[in-house]
């Protein structure tokens, strides 16, 4: 069992490249925010947070473009969950990788659940699935900011995200929590 390891604010991220619902593909590598690149990962299609989580973020699309983010979510679901998951939840507005394998989901320090049958939707639990996380990326590669959850709900709202991101976009606050031996001094 590999432990988890958190990623560091202002160090590169772990590589990122998936296949999108619709067809074609996404690299984070080929991403050119003016700001940041915003990776939020679901649970999958059989999780009900998942779809008002992501439903509120297929309504701020456009708020985050102005902002300069680019944004994708993904999920370890399959492609027929994932273009499932987009269909039903009206996620229009947002590119939908699919595919996370869970080698990437530890590289990135997400948390990984077992399925234990079907949920209160009636959809049965994958085997094995990542727990939500949302990271932004800066253009460089680098982490600005990382959440991962153990559980799908009390996730970080968008409303707050966007607030946020035009707070440190006008101030050009720096990322935090960049320290990792708080013994050698600042």
């Amino acid at each position: 069992m590999s432990a988890i390891t958190p990623l560091i604010p202002r160090q590169p991220v772990p590589a990122l490249a998936l296949q999108t619902v619709g067809g074609g593909s996404w690299s984070l590598a080929e991403q050119q925010p003016e700001n940041f690149t915003m990776v939020v990962v679901y649970r999958g299609l059989h999780c009900p947070v998942c779809s008002t989580y992501l439903g509120d973020l297929n309504r701020r699309v456009e708020a985050f473009a102005e902002v300069g983010v680019n944004i994708v979510v993904l999920s370890s679901d399959d492609a027929e969950r994932a273009a499932e998951a987009k269909e039903k939840w009206g996620l229009d507005n947002l590119t939908v990788g699919y595919g996370l394998d869970l080698d990437t989901a530890r590289a990135w320090g997400l948390y990984i659940s077992a399925g234990i049958g079907k949920t209160s939707i009636g959809v049965e639990e994958p085997a094995l699935f990542a727990e939500p996380g949302l990271f932004m990326v800066r253009p460089d590669g680098t982490l600005y900011f990382g959440t991962v959850q153990t559980m799908p709900f009390a996730r970080p709202a968008f409303a707050d995200i966007l607030k946020g991101v035009s707070f440190v976009v006008d101030r050009g606050y720096p990322a935090r929590g960049e320290i990792v031996d708080h013994t050698a001094g600042a």
